[in-house]
């Protein structure tokens, strides 16, 4: 199933990802800096959601306090809470 989310405080606009049964197939970050997020959405393509979130939350991006690894992690989260 494929779920979009709108990250804050962070340059990119969009984040859309590809979940079945708790995996991620496919990430897509719409915006920010190409090769930080082409990377990150190629890194997240097998991964479970869990996974995930450990490994992304918390990471900051300069000043920002966040970055667009810590938003993927906070949509992820957003996501697990209704899939269950």
């Amino acid at each position: 199933m494929q779920y979009k989310f709108h990250p804050e405080g962070v340059c990119s606009q969009e984040m859309i990802v590809d979940i079945e049964e708790g995996i991620i197939k496919k990430a897509q970050i719409i915006g920010g800096c190409a090769g930080n997020t082409v990377g990150l959405s190629k890194l997240l393509a097998g991964m479970t959601i869990d996974e995930a979130i450990k490994r992304l939350k918390g990471i900051p991006c300069g000043y920002k306090g966040t970055s667009c690894p810590d938003q993927m992690a906070k949509g992820l989260e957003e996501i697990k809470k209704k899939i269950g």
